[in-house]
Protein backbone atom coordinates (compact mmCIF):
# COMPACT_ATOMS: atom_id res chain seq x y z
CA UNK A 1 0.00 0.00 0.00
CA UNK A 2 2.87 2.33 0.87
CA UNK A 3 4.53 2.21 -2.60
CA UNK A 4 1.18 3.04 -4.18
CA UNK A 5 0.76 6.04 -1.86
CA UNK A 6 4.28 7.22 -2.66
CA UNK A 7 3.51 6.97 -6.38
CA UNK A 8 0.38 9.09 -5.90
CA UNK A 9 2.39 11.69 -3.96
CA UNK A 10 5.09 11.77 -6.62
CA UNK A 11 2.51 12.09 -9.41
CA UNK A 12 0.87 15.03 -7.63
CA UNK A 13 4.24 16.78 -7.31
CA UNK A 14 5.20 16.09 -10.94
CA UNK A 15 1.86 17.24 -12.36
CA UNK A 16 1.84 20.35 -10.13
CA UNK A 17 5.39 21.16 -11.27
CA UNK A 18 4.44 20.80 -14.94
CA UNK A 19 1.38 22.96 -14.37
CA UNK A 20 3.47 25.69 -12.79
CA UNK A 21 5.94 25.38 -15.68
CA UNK A 22 3.17 26.25 -18.16
CA UNK A 23 1.81 28.89 -15.78
CA UNK A 24 5.16 30.70 -15.56
CA UNK A 25 5.69 30.37 -19.31
CA UNK A 26 2.59 32.44 -19.93
CA UNK A 27 2.97 34.72 -16.92
CA UNK A 28 6.39 35.91 -18.06
CA UNK A 29 5.85 35.54 -21.79
CA UNK A 30 4.31 38.98 -22.09
CA UNK A 31 7.30 40.57 -20.36
CA UNK A 32 9.59 38.76 -22.78
CA UNK A 33 7.69 39.62 -25.97
CA UNK A 34 6.31 42.96 -24.75
CA UNK A 35 8.40 45.10 -27.08
CA UNK A 36 8.01 43.14 -30.35
CA UNK A 37 4.29 42.54 -29.81
CA UNK A 38 3.53 46.18 -29.01
CA UNK A 39 5.78 47.32 -31.86
CA UNK A 40 3.68 45.21 -34.23
CA UNK A 41 0.60 47.01 -32.87
CA UNK A 42 2.11 50.23 -34.26
CA UNK A 43 3.06 51.82 -30.93
CA UNK A 44 5.88 54.35 -30.58
CA UNK A 45 8.85 53.60 -28.26
CA UNK A 46 7.42 55.84 -25.52
CA UNK A 47 3.97 54.23 -25.87
CA UNK A 48 5.54 50.77 -25.67
CA UNK A 49 6.80 51.69 -22.17
CA UNK A 50 3.55 53.19 -20.88
CA UNK A 51 1.25 50.65 -22.53
CA UNK A 52 3.53 47.86 -21.32
CA UNK A 53 3.10 49.05 -17.73
CA UNK A 54 -0.65 49.27 -18.29
CA UNK A 55 -0.98 45.76 -19.75
CA UNK A 56 1.07 44.22 -16.95
CA UNK A 57 -1.17 46.02 -14.44
CA UNK A 58 -4.27 44.69 -16.24
CA UNK A 59 -2.87 41.15 -16.20
CA UNK A 60 -2.12 41.41 -12.48
CA UNK A 61 -5.60 42.80 -11.81
CA UNK A 62 -6.98 39.72 -13.57
CA UNK A 63 -4.86 37.57 -11.27
CA UNK A 64 -6.33 39.24 -8.19
CA UNK A 65 -9.85 38.51 -9.47
CA UNK A 66 -8.85 34.97 -10.42
CA UNK A 67 -7.09 34.40 -7.10
CA UNK A 68 -10.32 35.05 -5.24
CA UNK A 69 -12.51 33.04 -7.63
CA UNK A 70 -10.21 30.01 -7.90
CA UNK A 71 -9.49 30.09 -4.17
CA UNK A 72 -13.18 29.89 -3.32
CA UNK A 73 -13.68 27.15 -5.90
CA UNK A 74 -10.70 25.20 -4.51
CA UNK A 75 -12.32 25.01 -1.06
CA UNK A 76 -15.88 24.53 -2.27
CA UNK A 77 -15.32 22.03 -5.10
CA UNK A 78 -11.83 20.68 -4.47
CA UNK A 79 -8.18 21.36 -5.30
CA UNK A 80 -8.35 19.39 -8.55
CA UNK A 81 -11.19 21.50 -9.91
CA UNK A 82 -8.84 24.50 -9.84
CA UNK A 83 -5.95 22.60 -11.41
CA UNK A 84 -8.22 21.66 -14.31
CA UNK A 85 -10.21 24.88 -14.69
CA UNK A 86 -7.37 27.37 -14.41
CA UNK A 87 -5.12 25.71 -16.98
CA UNK A 88 -8.02 25.32 -19.42
CA UNK A 89 -8.87 29.02 -19.20
CA UNK A 90 -5.36 30.38 -19.59
CA UNK A 91 -4.53 27.89 -22.36
CA UNK A 92 -7.46 29.14 -24.43
CA UNK A 93 -6.60 32.76 -23.56
CA UNK A 94 -3.00 32.14 -24.62
CA UNK A 95 -4.07 30.90 -28.05
CA UNK A 96 -6.37 33.90 -28.49
CA UNK A 97 -3.54 36.26 -27.43
CA UNK A 98 -1.67 35.07 -30.48
CA UNK A 99 -4.51 36.39 -32.67
CA UNK A 100 -4.88 39.93 -31.29
CA UNK A 101 -5.04 42.80 -33.78
CA UNK A 102 -5.67 45.81 -31.51
CA UNK A 103 -4.86 47.15 -28.06
CA UNK A 104 -8.43 46.71 -26.70
CA UNK A 105 -8.28 43.02 -27.70
CA UNK A 106 -4.83 42.64 -26.14
CA UNK A 107 -6.00 44.31 -22.92
CA UNK A 108 -9.08 42.09 -22.58
CA UNK A 109 -7.17 38.87 -23.27
CA UNK A 110 -4.32 39.72 -20.88
CA UNK A 111 -6.99 40.22 -18.19
CA UNK A 112 -8.61 36.84 -18.99
CA UNK A 113 -5.19 35.15 -19.07
CA UNK A 114 -4.47 36.71 -15.68
CA UNK A 115 -7.68 35.24 -14.25
CA UNK A 116 -6.71 31.80 -15.56
CA UNK A 117 -3.10 32.01 -14.38
CA UNK A 118 -4.18 32.82 -10.84
CA UNK A 119 -5.14 29.31 -9.73
CA UNK A 120 -2.20 27.13 -10.67
CA UNK A 121 0.55 27.49 -8.07
CA UNK A 122 -1.61 27.96 -4.97
CA UNK A 123 -3.76 24.93 -5.81
CA UNK A 124 -0.68 22.80 -6.43
CA UNK A 125 1.00 23.85 -3.18
CA UNK A 126 -2.24 23.26 -1.25
CA UNK A 127 -2.66 19.79 -2.75
CA UNK A 128 0.87 18.56 -2.02
CA UNK A 129 0.88 20.21 1.43
CA UNK A 130 -2.16 18.15 2.37
CA UNK A 131 -0.94 14.94 0.72
CA UNK A 132 2.62 14.93 2.11
CA UNK A 133 3.90 14.65 5.71
CA UNK A 134 5.03 17.92 7.29
CA UNK A 135 8.74 17.02 6.99
CA UNK A 136 8.45 16.85 3.18
CA UNK A 137 6.08 19.75 2.47
CA UNK A 138 8.78 22.37 2.03
CA UNK A 139 10.95 20.20 -0.20
CA UNK A 140 8.01 19.24 -2.44
CA UNK A 141 6.94 22.88 -2.75
CA UNK A 142 10.52 23.86 -3.65
CA UNK A 143 10.66 21.17 -6.34
CA UNK A 144 7.40 22.42 -7.86
CA UNK A 145 8.57 26.03 -7.86
CA UNK A 146 12.14 25.41 -9.04
CA UNK A 147 10.98 23.31 -12.00
CA UNK A 148 8.06 25.61 -12.73
CA UNK A 149 10.13 28.75 -13.15
CA UNK A 150 12.02 27.07 -15.97
CA UNK A 151 8.91 27.96 -17.96
CA UNK A 152 10.32 31.49 -18.17
CA UNK A 153 13.56 30.13 -19.62
CA UNK A 154 11.57 28.18 -22.20
CA UNK A 155 9.58 31.31 -23.06
CA UNK A 156 12.85 33.17 -23.73
CA UNK A 157 14.15 30.52 -26.12
CA UNK A 158 10.78 30.27 -27.87
CA UNK A 159 10.97 34.04 -28.41
CA UNK A 160 14.42 33.64 -29.94
CA UNK A 161 13.18 30.96 -32.36
CA UNK A 162 9.57 31.86 -33.15
CA UNK A 163 7.39 34.87 -33.90
CA UNK A 164 5.70 36.29 -30.79
CA UNK A 165 2.28 35.06 -31.94
CA UNK A 166 3.61 31.50 -32.27
CA UNK A 167 4.99 31.75 -28.72
CA UNK A 168 1.45 32.29 -27.46
CA UNK A 169 0.16 29.32 -29.48
CA UNK A 170 2.88 27.09 -28.01
CA UNK A 171 1.90 28.08 -24.46
CA UNK A 172 -1.75 27.31 -25.10
CA UNK A 173 -0.92 23.96 -26.68
CA UNK A 174 1.29 22.92 -23.75
CA UNK A 175 -1.51 23.73 -21.32
CA UNK A 176 -4.07 21.65 -23.22
CA UNK A 177 -1.67 18.69 -23.34
CA UNK A 178 -1.20 18.87 -19.58
CA UNK A 179 -4.94 18.48 -18.99
CA UNK A 180 -4.75 14.83 -20.05
CA UNK A 181 -2.01 14.07 -17.50
CA UNK A 182 -4.06 15.65 -14.72
CA UNK A 183 -6.71 12.92 -15.01
CA UNK A 184 -4.45 10.59 -12.99
CA UNK A 185 -4.09 12.90 -9.97
CA UNK A 186 -6.11 12.20 -6.81
CA UNK A 187 -7.83 14.69 -4.52
CA UNK A 188 -6.43 15.55 -1.07
CA UNK A 189 -7.54 13.18 1.71
CA UNK A 190 -7.93 16.06 4.18
CA UNK A 191 -10.27 17.80 1.76
CA UNK A 192 -12.29 14.61 1.18
CA UNK A 193 -12.80 14.27 4.95
CA UNK A 194 -13.82 17.92 5.25
CA UNK A 195 -16.32 17.56 2.42
CA UNK A 196 -18.27 15.02 4.47
CA UNK A 197 -18.91 17.62 7.18
CA UNK A 198 -21.18 20.65 7.38
CA UNK A 199 -18.26 23.04 7.93
CA UNK A 200 -18.45 26.20 5.80
CA UNK A 201 -15.85 26.05 3.02
CA UNK A 202 -14.34 28.70 0.78
CA UNK A 203 -16.07 31.72 2.31
CA UNK A 204 -13.76 34.56 1.28
CA UNK A 205 -15.53 36.94 3.68
CA UNK A 206 -14.21 34.88 6.62
CA UNK A 207 -10.88 36.65 6.11
CA UNK A 208 -12.62 39.86 7.12
CA UNK A 209 -15.04 38.81 9.88
CA UNK A 210 -12.24 38.15 12.38
CA UNK A 211 -9.59 40.76 13.18
CA UNK A 212 -6.99 38.11 13.99
CA UNK A 213 -7.64 36.17 10.77
CA UNK A 214 -7.62 39.36 8.66
CA UNK A 215 -4.25 40.42 10.09
CA UNK A 216 -2.91 36.91 9.46
CA UNK A 217 -4.10 37.13 5.84
CA UNK A 218 -2.71 40.65 5.34
CA UNK A 219 0.72 39.70 6.69
CA UNK A 220 0.94 36.79 4.24
CA UNK A 221 0.34 39.25 1.38
CA UNK A 222 2.83 41.84 2.61
CA UNK A 223 5.73 39.40 3.10
CA UNK A 224 5.64 38.60 -0.63
CA UNK A 225 5.84 42.18 -1.94
CA UNK A 226 9.62 42.31 -2.56
CA UNK A 227 9.38 39.42 -5.04
CA UNK A 228 7.17 41.39 -7.41
CA UNK A 229 9.07 44.62 -6.85
CA UNK A 230 12.04 42.68 -8.25
CA UNK A 231 10.24 40.67 -10.94
CA UNK A 232 7.61 43.14 -12.09
CA UNK A 233 9.62 46.35 -11.85
CA UNK A 234 13.41 45.99 -11.74
CA UNK A 235 13.68 43.15 -14.24
CA UNK A 236 10.63 43.65 -16.48
CA UNK A 237 11.68 47.26 -17.13
CA UNK A 238 15.40 46.54 -17.02
CA UNK A 239 15.93 48.16 -20.42
CA UNK A 240 14.75 51.52 -19.07
CA UNK A 241 16.74 51.17 -15.83
CA UNK A 242 19.80 50.20 -17.86
CA UNK A 243 19.40 53.29 -20.03
CA UNK A 244 19.11 55.53 -16.96
CA UNK A 245 22.20 53.90 -15.46
CA UNK A 246 24.18 54.52 -18.66
CA UNK A 247 24.15 50.85 -19.72
CA UNK A 248 22.90 50.55 -23.28
CA UNK A 249 21.31 47.65 -25.17
CA UNK A 250 19.82 45.82 -22.18
CA UNK A 251 17.34 43.22 -23.42
CA UNK A 252 14.46 42.69 -20.92
CA UNK A 253 13.91 39.17 -22.27
CA UNK A 254 17.52 38.27 -21.49
CA UNK A 255 17.27 39.88 -18.03
CA UNK A 256 14.18 37.75 -17.34
CA UNK A 257 16.05 34.65 -18.55
CA UNK A 258 18.93 35.23 -16.13
CA UNK A 259 16.57 36.07 -13.31
CA UNK A 260 14.40 32.99 -13.70
CA UNK A 261 17.29 30.60 -14.10
CA UNK A 262 18.47 31.88 -10.73
CA UNK A 263 14.98 31.79 -9.20
CA UNK A 264 14.88 28.05 -9.92
CA UNK A 265 18.00 27.60 -7.75
CA UNK A 266 16.71 30.10 -5.20
CA UNK A 267 13.41 28.27 -4.76
CA UNK A 268 15.14 24.93 -4.34
CA UNK A 269 17.71 26.38 -1.94
CA UNK A 270 15.00 28.11 0.12
CA UNK A 271 12.98 24.90 0.40
CA UNK A 272 15.99 22.83 1.46
CA UNK A 273 17.23 25.53 3.83
CA UNK A 274 13.85 25.85 5.57
CA UNK A 275 13.92 22.08 6.05
CA UNK A 276 17.48 22.19 7.43
CA UNK A 277 16.78 25.13 9.76
CA UNK A 278 13.29 23.78 10.54
CA UNK A 279 12.07 27.34 10.13
CA UNK A 280 10.24 29.16 7.35
CA UNK A 281 10.81 32.56 8.98
CA UNK A 282 14.59 32.28 9.34
CA UNK A 283 14.81 31.29 5.68
CA UNK A 284 12.61 34.22 4.71
CA UNK A 285 14.89 36.73 6.46
CA UNK A 286 18.03 35.20 4.95
CA UNK A 287 16.57 35.61 1.46
CA UNK A 288 15.39 39.13 2.25
CA UNK A 289 19.03 39.89 3.01
CA UNK A 290 20.17 38.39 -0.30
CA UNK A 291 17.52 40.40 -2.18
CA UNK A 292 18.53 43.62 -0.44
CA UNK A 293 22.20 43.04 -1.31
CA UNK A 294 21.50 42.61 -5.03
CA UNK A 295 18.98 45.47 -5.12
CA UNK A 296 21.75 47.69 -3.74
CA UNK A 297 24.21 46.44 -6.37
CA UNK A 298 21.56 46.99 -9.06
CA UNK A 299 21.34 50.72 -8.31
CA UNK A 300 25.10 51.16 -7.84
CA UNK A 301 26.11 49.87 -11.28
CA UNK A 302 26.01 53.19 -13.16
CA UNK A 303 28.18 52.97 -16.28
CA UNK A 304 28.66 49.23 -15.89
CA UNK A 305 28.55 46.54 -18.55
CA UNK A 306 25.54 44.55 -19.84
CA UNK A 307 27.22 41.35 -18.66
CA UNK A 308 27.39 42.56 -15.07
CA UNK A 309 23.83 43.86 -15.33
CA UNK A 310 22.53 40.40 -16.27
CA UNK A 311 24.54 38.77 -13.47
CA UNK A 312 22.98 41.15 -10.96
CA UNK A 313 19.55 40.23 -12.37
CA UNK A 314 20.48 36.61 -11.68
CA UNK A 315 21.35 37.58 -8.10
CA UNK A 316 18.00 39.31 -7.77
CA UNK A 317 16.33 36.16 -9.03
CA UNK A 318 18.10 33.96 -6.51
CA UNK A 319 17.03 36.32 -3.72
CA UNK A 320 13.43 36.25 -4.98
CA UNK A 321 13.50 32.49 -4.37
CA UNK A 322 11.83 33.22 -1.03
CA UNK A 323 8.52 33.24 -2.98
CA UNK A 324 8.01 29.53 -2.40
CA UNK A 325 8.51 30.05 1.34
CA UNK A 326 5.85 32.73 1.69
CA UNK A 327 3.38 30.74 -0.41
CA UNK A 328 4.00 27.64 1.75
CA UNK A 329 3.54 29.77 4.87
CA UNK A 330 0.25 31.02 3.42
CA UNK A 331 -1.01 27.44 2.91
CA UNK A 332 0.06 26.43 6.42
CA UNK A 333 -1.46 29.46 8.16
CA UNK A 334 -5.09 28.56 7.51
CA UNK A 335 -7.48 25.68 8.17
CA UNK A 336 -8.52 23.11 5.57
CA UNK A 337 -11.83 24.88 4.89
CA UNK A 338 -9.99 28.10 3.89
CA UNK A 339 -6.58 26.74 2.87
CA UNK A 340 -7.07 26.81 -0.90
CA UNK A 341 -8.77 30.20 -0.72
CA UNK A 342 -5.75 31.54 1.17
CA UNK A 343 -2.97 29.77 -0.75
CA UNK A 344 -4.44 30.69 -4.14
CA UNK A 345 -5.59 34.24 -3.41
CA UNK A 346 -2.55 35.41 -1.42
CA UNK A 347 0.16 35.06 -4.14
CA UNK A 348 -2.26 36.69 -6.57
CA UNK A 349 -2.95 39.52 -4.16
CA UNK A 350 0.84 39.97 -4.05
CA UNK A 351 0.98 40.02 -7.85
CA UNK A 352 -2.00 42.36 -7.83
CA UNK A 353 -0.05 44.79 -5.65
CA UNK A 354 2.31 45.37 -8.58
CA UNK A 355 0.13 48.17 -10.03
CA UNK A 356 0.32 49.90 -6.64
CA UNK A 357 4.09 49.40 -6.55
CA UNK A 358 4.31 50.91 -10.05
CA UNK A 359 2.11 53.82 -8.94
CA UNK A 360 4.39 54.38 -5.95
CA UNK A 361 7.35 54.25 -8.32
CA UNK A 362 5.75 56.84 -10.62
CA UNK A 363 5.13 59.09 -7.63
CA UNK A 364 8.67 58.80 -6.22
CA UNK A 365 10.39 59.27 -9.59
CA UNK A 366 8.20 62.32 -10.22
CA UNK A 367 8.82 63.69 -6.72
CA UNK A 368 12.60 63.35 -6.95
CA UNK A 369 12.80 63.95 -10.73
CA UNK A 370 14.89 60.80 -11.08
CA UNK A 371 14.01 57.36 -12.43
CA UNK A 372 16.81 55.74 -10.40
CA UNK A 373 16.13 57.57 -7.12
CA UNK A 374 12.44 56.75 -7.42
CA UNK A 375 13.37 53.10 -7.97
CA UNK A 376 15.49 52.60 -4.87
CA UNK A 377 13.20 54.63 -2.60
CA UNK A 378 10.29 52.44 -3.74
CA UNK A 379 12.41 49.40 -2.88
CA UNK A 380 13.18 50.64 0.63
CA UNK A 381 9.47 51.20 1.32
CA UNK A 382 8.46 47.79 -0.06
CA UNK A 383 11.20 45.90 1.80
CA UNK A 384 10.48 47.72 5.06
CA UNK A 385 6.80 46.75 4.90
CA UNK A 386 7.66 43.11 4.14
CA UNK A 387 10.22 42.75 6.95
CA UNK A 388 7.80 44.21 9.50
CA UNK A 389 5.04 41.82 8.40
CA UNK A 390 7.39 38.80 8.43
CA UNK A 391 8.59 39.59 11.94
CA UNK A 392 5.03 39.30 13.26
CA UNK A 393 4.09 36.22 11.18
CA UNK A 394 3.71 32.84 12.92
CA UNK A 395 6.30 30.12 12.32
CA UNK A 396 4.56 27.19 10.56
CA UNK A 397 7.29 24.66 9.79
CA UNK A 398 6.05 21.90 12.10
CA UNK A 399 2.39 22.87 12.09
CA UNK A 400 -0.19 20.09 11.65
CA UNK A 401 -2.67 20.97 8.92
CA UNK A 402 -5.66 18.94 10.09
CA UNK A 403 -7.63 21.88 11.52
CA UNK A 404 -10.40 24.21 10.38
CA UNK A 405 -11.21 27.92 10.60
CA UNK A 406 -14.34 28.62 12.64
Amino acid sequence: MQPKSNNLFQLAVVVSALGFFVDVYDLLLFGIIRKPSLHDMGLSPSAILTEGEFLISIQMTGMVVGGILWGILGDKKGRLSVLFGSILLYSIANILNGMVQSMPQYTLLRFIAGVGLAGELGAGITLVSELLPKERRGIAAAMIASFGVLGAVTAFFMKEIFHWRTCYYIGGGLGLLLLALRLSVHESGLYKQLKQTEVQRGNFLMFFNSKERFIRYLRCILIGLPAWYIIGMLVTFSDQFGKELGIENIDPAKAILYQYLAIAFGDLTAGLLSNYLKSRKKTLFIFYGISTLFCTLYFLQAGGSPGNFYLICAGLGFGAGFSIVYITISAEQFGTNLRATAAISIPNMVRGMLPLILLLFRFTRSLFHSYITGGWITGIIVMGIAITAAYHTEETFSKELDFIEK
